[in-house]
């Protein structure tokens, strides 16, 4: 059983065939691949990817994804396939790219999002346990991992790894106009004329910010409650006084 699947698709106009293959569910690695199957989970997993894939050797390949992404390890063995694949290599964006799908977009000789679509990319995660010494190795290792997902997002953008490796660290989520300024993406489906964005920070958007002004809105709901508070107790201290005067 697998969640993806291709279709060949003939162009009239050129009587041309190209392929077209949809990435849908957790991207997960060979090793678990199985328990998915098991609970009838979409998922996509490399090796039988790569397997199928081999099949359409220069055949142009479109590429559909919709993804929260997965593991960082098994998207890199897409990215790898997708790459080494001899045709032209266009990704679809319809819904989502997250994490290590938007690696897997990086692939794309050409990269076009759906306008209701949403690419994110951040820092890689992981669990971990033990001592001091351990926690300081996961972290090293992290940063390691952290140095290939930004070799692809360079690649394609042409951004400096300095600015990646900052928008990794904001989480910066995407609407795709600006990954089409950013240069993640190439194009926007289904629009003849690409919408202008004038300054990217004001539509990049990241988790942080979110949780920021959640924050101040919360302290502004504390600020409004307490100045009630404030006031009923003023007016019961005024209630009291009268009332004294009264006895």
């Amino acid at each position: 059983m697998k969640f993806w699947n291709f279709a060949t698709i003939k162009n009239e106009k050129d009587n041309t065939e190209s392929v077209e293959l949809r990435i849908e569910g957790e991207i997960v690695s060979n090793d678990d691949a199985w328990i998915y199957e098991w609970f009838e989970i979409e998922h996509t997993a490399p090796n039988v990817f790569k397997d199928e894939l081999s099949k359409y050797k220069g055949k142009d390949i479109i590429v559909w994804i919709d993804s929260y992404g997965g593991d960082v390890f098994a998207a890199a063995g897409i990215y790898n396939a997708l790459k080494e694949h001899k045709g032209k290599v266009t990704v679809k964006i319809d819904g989502k790219a997250m994490s290590a799908a938007s690696v897997i977009a990086m692939a794309g000789d050409e990269v076009l999002m759906s306008p209701v679509a949403i690419m994110m990319i951040h820092n890689p995660l992981t669990i971990a346990s033990g001592d001091m010494r351990e926690m300081r190795k996961t972290a090293e290792i992290l940063d390691a991992v952290k140095e290939t997902i930004v070799n692809a997002y360079v690649n394609k953008t042409g951004l400096s790894g300095d600015k990646i490796s900052s928008m990794m660290d904001d989480e910066t989520w995407m609407s795709a106009n600006v990954a089409v300024k950013n240069g993640f993406a190439d194009g926007v489906l289904y629009e003849d004329k690409q919408i202008e964005v004038s300054n990217i920070k004001d539509f990049a958007y990241n988790r942080f910010a979110i949780v920021n002004s959640t924050n101040e809105a919360i302290k502004k709901l504390f600020a409004i409650e307490k100045k009630q508070i404030d006031n009923n107790k003023n007016l019961e201290k005024e209630k009291l006084l009268i009332e004294l005067d009264l006895i």
